[in-house]
C-alpha cells in the first residue's frame, strides 16, 4: 500500500512584518505566484507561494531563527540564469558540486533561510 501520493507543500518560517520582502523574492526575483491563504490562516500572517506544482508557505514565527541546514530542493529549467538572476538580486549563490548528476547552488532568501536550486544533468 503506498501511503504517500506527494509532497503538498514545504513551510518555512519568517520573522514578524518580513511579508513584503518575501512578496519581493518569492513574487518578483523567483517569479512565484502568491496564492491567497484561508482567511483564519491569513490572520496569522506570512504569504503563500505556487509555481507548477509547487507551492512555498512562509510562516510567521514570533522567536524566529533561519533555517540553516534544513531547506527546499527547488529543481530549475536553466540553473545558470537562474544563478545570475539571484546574484543580480544581491542573493548569496554558492555552488555546489557534491551531487553526482546534477548542477547546484545553495542560496538565501531575504530573512535567512537556506534555499537548495538544482537542475539535473542531462543523461544519454
Amino acid at each position: 500500500m503506498r501511503m504517500l501520493a506527494a509532497v503538498d507543500h514545504v513551510q518555512l518560517a519568517a520573522p514578524p512584518g518580513s511579508e513584503e520582502k518575501l512578496r519581493a523574492y518569492y513574487g518578483d526575483v523567483l517569479g512565484m505566484t502568491e496564492i491567497p491563504k484561508p482567511p483564519v490562516l491569513a490572520a496569522r500572517g506570512g504569504c503563500w507561494f505556487q509555481a507548477g506544482d509547487v507551492q512555498l508557505h512562509l510562516g510567521i514565527e514570533e522567536d524566529f531563527r533561519p533555517a540553516r541546514k534544513a531547506h527546499p530542493g527547488l529543481r530549475v529549467a536553466d540553473i545558470e540564469a537562474c544563478a545570475a538572476r539571484l546574484a543580480a538580486h544581491d542573493a548569496p549563490v554558492t555552488w555546489d558540486d557534491d551531487l553526482p548528476g546534477h548542477l547546484r547552488f545553495y542560496s538565501e532568501d531575504p530573512v535567512g533561510n537556506r534555499l537548495e536550486f538544482l537542475q539535473p544533468l542531462n543523461r544519454r
